[in-house]
C-alpha cells in the first residue's frame, strides 16, 4: 500500500489530481490509515492507467467513470476500447501532419518563405473539421465511439469524398423533387429514402449504439455551437421524414 504522496510519484501524477479524482469517485484509494489519510495498491495503477488514456483521448470525466464503472467490462475490453480510440487519434494527427508537410514540400519547390495558399488550406480545412466534430462526441457512449473510430481507421480521404459528393447529389436531388412537389408516396420518393438510409448506414455500419448517438445528437439542435452548419436543410429532412413514413422506412 502506498500513502497518495508514494502513489503520486510513482505514478507519475499530483496528488491534488488523486485528490480530484477521490471526490469524483473516479479512483478511490484502496484503504485508508487509522488517521484516515489515504493508500493507494498496485490495483489502483491499473484504475489510473485506464483515466488517463480515456481523457487524453478526449473523453469527459463522467463518461469515463460510467465506462469503468461498468462491471461487464473487464481489462481485456477496456485496453482493446483504448487501443480503438488512440487509433483514430493517430489518424487524425497524422492527417494533420500530412497537410502540413505537403506545405512545406510547396515552400519547397517554389523556393520561398510562402506556402501555397492551397496547401494552407487543406491545413485549415483539416484542423477545423476535426476541431468541429469534437463536440458531437459526447453524445455517443464509450462503445459507439470506439465503433466509429475502428470504422474511420479504413476511410481514406478518397473514401470521404466520395461519401461527401454522394450526399451533395441526394441532397440536391430530394429539393428538386420537392420543388416539383413529388408524392412523398410515389415511388421516386421512396428511392431518395432509400438512397438516405444507405448512405446513412455508411456512418452507423448498422450499429444500433453508433445510430442512437447521432439521433441524441440530432435531437439536441439548440445546443449545437454556432459554428456547426448542418450538412442539409431542415425543409428537406421534414419531406424525407413524410416519405420514410408514408413507406414504412426507419430511417434510424
Amino acid at each position: 500500500m502506498f500513502k497518495v504522496s508514494e502513489f503520486a510519484e510513482k505514478a507519475g501524477v499530483t496528488v491534488r489530481t488523486l485528490h480530484h479524482y477521490d471526490r469524483l469517485g473516479l479512483l478511490k484509494p484502496s484503504g485508508r490509515t487509522e488517521a484516515g489519510y489515504r493508500l493507494y495498491a498496485d490495483r489502483d495503477f491499473v484504475r489510473l492507467q485506464q483515466i488517463v488514456t480515456l481523457k487524453f483521448i478526449g473523453l469527459p470525466l463522467k463518461e469515463i467513470k460510467a465506462l469503468l464503472d461498468d462491471s461487464d467490462l473487464d481489462l481485456s475490453a477496456a485496453l482493446r476500447l483504448q487501443k480503438q480510440l488512440l487509433q483514430e487519434k493517430r489518424r487524425q494527427v497524422g492527417m494533420a501532419i500530412q497537410a502540413i508537410e505537403e506545405a512545406e514540400r510547396s515552400m519547397s519547390e517554389q523556393s520561398t518563405q510562402s506556402p501555397d495558399l492551397a496547401a494552407l488550406k487543406k491545413i485549415i480545412e483539416v484542423m477545423e473539421r476535426q476541431n468541429n466534430m469534437e463536440w458531437t462526441k459526447k453524445y455517443y457512449s464509450p462503445d459507439a465511439q470506439a465503433t466509429i473510430a475502428e470504422r474511420a481507421a479504413t476511410f481514406t480521404p478518397e473514401m470521404q469524398a466520395e461519401v461527401t459528393k454522394k450526399w451533395n447529389e441526394l441532397f440536391s436531388d430530394i429539393e428538386m423533387a420537392m420543388q416539383q412537389g413529388e408524392d412523398p408516396t410515389s415511388a421516386k420518393a421512396k428511392q431518395l429514402a432509400q438512397r438516405w438510409v444507405e448512405l446513412l448506414k455508411g456512418f452507423t455500419g448498422g450499429d444500433p449504439e453508433v445510430q442512437k448517438g447521432l439521433n441524441s445528437l440530432y435531437a439536441d439542435k439548440s445546443n449545437w455551437p454556432k459554428t456547426f452548419e448542418q450538412p442539409f436543410k431542415n425543409e428537406v429532412w421534414g419531406w424525407m421524414k413524410k416519405v420514410m413514413a408514408a413507406n414504412g422506412i426507419s430511417g434510424g
